[in-house]
């Protein structure tokens, strides 16, 4: 980090690396596991097989019941199979793919009972992989690369209802992967027989490798590590620039208050927008192609079926109503008192429109990102969420955190203030399929727990009685002995039952994402520090590398 920079936009002068890993060729089913159409026996030729496996592996899921999964599916099978097979294969209702699944499930449980010396085998064949394909050269240091495998062919699945899912995501060939690397560095050669698309020498871009998918025409990357330097100043950055909101903020806020009074429409629709994005941390909210992607939306994108006006609701006034499916068809909904100006405005906004009208009009994310600029030099719509999450860790770390607590209540203040960003960004998950078993598997330590805690109390009475009649020195040995005894089963117990308050409040909120994303990692380095926290009861192995540049820079002062 220290080293000299390079100018505007260079990002690096020396690039090597050995290129992307393949996934492995396709391997034809045993004789012996069959697939049926209309109660026949049918010999597939391999590339048809090959994608009747990927639907065979996800029968028991509940895509291959969606009708839009199995249309898709079936017209692009279509296309592997022989004129002769096409002409057979007219139904999909009519295809049995139970051999088939049946045998992956009975691979997959293999894999499950292998032994130690097999999972070892396995896993020292990764570590060589990741040895030779898994660091690059750049600029005189090694750096890790994040993802050098290509995802395997198989069939899309998409977010929410995704109009393109159960289509054929296909097998990536060399002829259809980018290089980038530097002029003076060895070129990774590709696989025997086959060519690179092209190999690039452009070091304005970070990626080592680059190719296009065929279902979204998409392009994927292989990149850096987040441990690497140059994604750990890009991550620094980010959090500099939304402190830098901070200072500006109450500017800001000042302005998009008076321009609700614009004589302007296009001014006032700008205005609730961000007032929006500033309370509510929505996402933007890009235009987006119809029949392309999921019906999601953001900000400046909602319509007014997205949102409902209460006069008065629950006992508070001027309440919006929102309920739209956002990023990854995760719903939005939430009942929110905003300010009469605001309501006034949305009330105009939605006069004379359809459901499916867009509510602002006159905005789109490129206006609102342009006038954000316009207020800060690198503002846009993404640091207002990057701001609010930080400042809100920061708050309610204060205030949950008590000096008294022990470690395992601390670490539960926190995940409660994690948890309180999670729920403004609306980081939601599904509950785990295991979420009841783990809970009942707690709760069963816990009263095992405390049965041992009523025993000890009850061994610590009777020693004391026995204290009192002998009064000698190694009586009293045994009442401190057992004393510690309770002590340490009723710190234990407390930890369970902390174990699961955390567990049950965490059912439906993912943290994961606030944490890697949108908080300043030098506000829990700081917080760690100043109150004796391991980092590592926060951070995992991999979030301590991503985050090192916090860990040495941050001390317990450190304020957002």
């Amino acid at each position: 980090w220290e080293e000299e920079r390079y100018p505007e936009g260079i990002k690096w002068k020396f690039l090597e690396h050995k290129g992307p890993v393949f996934a492995p060729p396709y391997e034809p089913l045993p004789e012996n596991v069959k697939f049926y159409y209309d109660g026949k026996v049918m010999k597939l030729s391999p590339k048809a097989e090959e994608v009747a496996t990927f639907f065979a592996k996800m029968l028991d899921h509940e895509y291959t019941t969606k009708e839009i999964f199995r249309k898709n599916f079936f017209k692009d099978w279509r296309k592997e199979m022989t004129n002769e097979e096409k002409n057979i294969i007219t139904n999909l209702s009519k295809c049995d793919f139970t051999q088939m699944s049946q045998y992956f499930k009975a691979q997959s449980e293999a894999r499950k009972q292998m032994s130690k010396e097999e999972k070892l085998k396995i896993k020292e064949e990764n570590e060589k992989l990741l040895k030779e394909y898994g660091f690059c050269i750049m600029d005189n240091h090694k750096e890790r690369i994040a993802n050098f495998k290509i995802e395997p062919p198989g069939l899309f699945r998409g977010r929410g209802n995704h109009p393109k899912m159960g289509m054929l995501k296909r097998r990536i060939m060399p002829e259809d992967i980018i290089i980038n690397c530097s002029k003076d560095a060895k070129v990774p050669s590709p696989p025997p027989g086959h060519k690179w698309k092209e190999v690039r020498h452009d070091n304005k871009v970070t990626w080592l490798v680059s190719w296009t998918e065929n279902i979204q025409g998409s392009i994927k990357y292989i990149m850096l590590n987040p441990s690497s330097r140059i994604k750990g100043e890009k991550d620094w950055q980010k959090y500099e620039t939304a402190r830098r909101l901070k200072k500006c903020v109450d500017k800001i806020r000042n302005q998009y208050r008076e321009d609700w009074k614009s004589k302007e429409m296009k001014v006032r629709q700008r205005a609730v927008a961000l007032y929006f994005i500033d309370k509510l941390a929505l996402r933007a909210g890009n235009e987006k192609e119809e029949g392309e992607t999921a019906d999601t939306v953001g900000c400046c994108s909602l319509r007014v079926e997205h949102i409902n006006l209460h006069p008065e609701l629950d006992g508070q006034e001027y309440v919006v109503e929102f309920d739209f499916l956002g990023k990854d068809s995760i719903r939005y909904y939430n009942k929110v008192p905003v300010e009469k100006r605001v309501f006034k405005n949305l009330q105009l906004f939605m006069e004379n429109k359809q459901p499916e009208d867009d509510l602002f009009d006159r905005l789109n994310t490129g206006i609102l990102n342009k006038h954000l600029q316009d207020l800060m030099e690198g503002l846009t719509a993404k640091v207002f969420r990057t701001y609010n999450a930080s400042i809100t860790l920061q708050q309610q770390l204060k205030e949950l955190t008590a000096p008294d607590e022990n470690i395992p209540a601390k670490i539960l203040s926190y995940n409660r203030a994690n948890r309180a960003v999670a729920i403004l960004c609306n980081h939601q998950r599904a509950p785990p399929k295991t979420f009841e078993k783990s809970m009942m598997n707690l709760q069963s330590k816990i009263d095992a727990k405390k049965e041992q805690l009523a025993d000890a109390r009850r061994d610590l009475k009777s020693a004391k009685a026995d204290a009192k009649v002998m009064k000698d020195a190694k009586t009293k040995k045994v009442v401190e002995s057992k004393k510690k005894a309770v002590q340490r089963l009723e710190e234990q117990l407390m930890k369970l039952e902390v174990q699961a308050t955390d567990r049950e409040e965490n059912k439906q909120i993912a943290l994961g994402t606030s944490k890697l994303n949108y908080l300043d990692p030098r506000i829990t380095v700081a917080w760690c520090k100043k109150w004796g926290v391991p980092i590592e009861k926060i951070y995992n192995k991999t979030q301590r590398e991503k985050f090192a540049w916090a860990i040495d820079m941050a001390d317990e002062d450190y304020e957002f």
